[in-house]
């Protein structure tokens, strides 16, 4: 069997001028970055045509170490919508260097269901995530020489600076560090730390962002912390937004790749949906919605985020309607979340597989609660059985749920023309489904409750007293409008990524909450989760490499 690099080496690519001519761009209008990546400038979004295109989700059950198949399913469903003979565009986020040297590998699909070219999307791509690196750490820059700056000091106390640096790459040594060590030229000494570039709040921002000026906006709204005086301080008040905005200047343009059926694929933003919002920007999805009829795109890890987050921050901000809901699952994942090991995911065990189903139940709860019937994709593999295959089935007919069998990682679209024809019928059949889970005019503490006992199946939340006063907090910077972004472990539907299955009695820990007001959300964290991961005992870099012709070798 050929791995990934080699599929995606052996397609036959298009001049990405011929998949812009596919979208009806002119080709003088892509700023083109070699032969097959351009970005797309921002005056093809059309808001008519928005309206007339159907939008569709691809989520998941809850994630395992075995993998899901998330993004293969998307990029393979826009194929197969393509095969149908229908105008399709998959939209997707970018992927960060951390998982890629790390232990999930890259993101740009699977077998014959990926974008291409997989090695530039997966590494470096067109800068993006370098420039919300630079935009972010910028503003720690002024941040710092303002506290040392005495002419024009803002009275700011180091103490309560919540902003950190990021860099995009697992580093868990840079999680709290000191700076400003070596005397008084080296700056103040005070405690800080780093977050992976991915759960940053420019990252986040440029992702919420509708327009350059509401980038702009944005940014500036950015809270710091506050002066000694206990007057809050924003990233305007040291004048930065503009600055920021200007590093960010090519990044907000969404970048238009293909698949290796040359079907047009948007690739922009790469948030984490454990830790920030998960979805691809609000201006690459609406320019996929103007330039096709159906776009189809993903949300990080399983519905109790990932979808989660897109619904209710992504869709509610920028006005969007989604049309249809696909829930991602496979035998070998329901299995684990029945209570296998790894050695059994390729032995037959409908039993074992029919253990597992409560936790697609409860991602299929979760969808219905925004308005939506889902289609199951299952995601085939080799070592699938009839009987386990037929489980899956029979919940599914039990829910009055369609399930369509996805032979894209074989097959590409063709393998994935069954899924696309059902996912036609359920787009057709909701013109205006959608419903939010919550209204960001509730009060926080009813915002955060409903999402851990509407999505999690929490019986409750307690917070901590840090977590408490954060609440206080946000009352008096009249934040409690503010949408809600939770970071909680992806394993697990609880805050406890060891309970699999559908855990059941279990309250939902929130140690503190974080401020994202220029992203327009805040961020309660759950449990043990970290804004910046860790390299596992064997990363993927350690076998990532060129071999004698300069090809990478190791990436996956």
């Amino acid at each position: 069997m050929k791995s990934d690099i080699e599929i995606a080496r052996e397609a036959t690519m298009l001049h990405v001028t011929k998949i812009g001519e596919k979208l009806n761009i002119n080709p003088d209008d892509l700023e083109l970055y070699g032969k097959y990546k351009a970005k797309i400038p921002l005056h093809y979004i059309d808001e008519e045509k928005i309206r007339n295109a159907k939008l569709i989700l691809v989520t998941a059950i809850t994630p395992t170490p075995a993998g899901e198949g998330k993004t293969t399913t998307s990029i393979s469903l826009a194929m197969g919508l393509n095969k149908i003979g229908k105008k399709a565009t998959v939209v997707l986020r970018e992927p960060s260097l951390g998982p890629v040297f790390g232990v999930k590998g890259g993101a740009a699909g699977g077998g014959h269901a990926q974008v291409i070219p997989m090695e530039d999307i997966n590494l470096h791509f067109t800068g993006d995530l370098s420039a919300v690196e630079k935009a972010n750490n910028l503003l720690s820059a002024l941040i710092d020489n303002n506290l040392q700056n005495k002419k024009r000091s803002l009275n700011i106390d180091p103490r309560t600076i919540s902003w950190k640096r990021v860099m995009d790459m697992n580093d868990r040594s840079l999680r709290d560090i000191v700076i400003g060590l070596g005397g008084i030229a080296n700056g103040i000494p005070r405690e800080t730390g780093f977050n992976i570039t991915a759960a940053s709040e420019v990252m986040a921002i440029l992702c919420m962002a509708k327009n350059p000026e509401d980038l702009k906006e944005r940014l500036g709204n950015i809270f710091i912390g506050f002066t000694f005086d206990k007057k809050p301080v924003y990233a305007r008040d040291l004048n930065a937004q503009g600055s920021m905005a200007v590093l960010l200047k090519d990044a907000i343009m969404p970048n238009l790749v293909q698949t290796v059926e040359n079907t047009p694929a948007i690739i922009h933003g790469g948030p984490f949906a454990n830790i920030a919002q998960g979805t691809n920007s609000i201006i690459a999805t609406k320019i996929g919605l103007s330039l096709s009829d159906y776009v189809v795109t993903e949300a990080g890890f399983a519905s109790d985020l990932g979808a989660e987050k897109f619904f209710d921050i992504k869709c509610q901000t920028a006005g969007l309607r989604p049309n249809a809901v696909v829930i991602v699952a496979t035998i070998r994942a329901l299995k684990y979340h029945g209570g296998a090991n790894k050695d059994q995911f390729a032995i037959p065990d409908a039993e074992l597989v029919k253990k597992g189903l409560p936790n697609l139940d409860k991602h299929i709860e979760n969808m219905k609660s925004f308005g939506f019937t889902p289609v199951v994709a299952l995601n085939k593999f080799d070592s699938d059985s009839a009987e386990e295959i037929e489980a899956v089935r029979a919940r599914c007919d039990e829910h009055g749920i369609a399930m369509a069998i996805n032979d894209a990682w074989a097959k590409g679209g063709d393998g994935a023309t069954d899924l696309a024809e059902k996912v036609l019928s359920a787009a057709k059949s909701c013109p205006s489904c959608f419903k939010p889970l919550y209204s960001t005019e509730w009060d926080m503490e009813k915002k955060i409750g409903t999402i851990a006992t509407k999505m999690y199946g929490a019986t409750g939340v307690e917070y901590s007293l840090k977590a408490r006063k954060d609440l206080e907090t946000l009352a008096k910077l009249g934040m409690e409008k503010l949408s809600v972004c939770m970071a909680k472990t992806q394993n697990s539907l609880s805050d406890n990524p060891d309970l699999r299955g559908r855990p059941e009695g279990f309250i939902v820990n929130i140690r503190e909450i974080e401020i994202a007001s220029g992203a327009g959300f805040v961020v309660p964290i759950a449990g043990a989760i970290m804004r910046m991961p860790g390299l596992p005992t064997i990363p993927s870099a350690e076998n990532i490499d060129f071999d004698e012709d300069g090809n990478v070798v190791g990436l996956f």
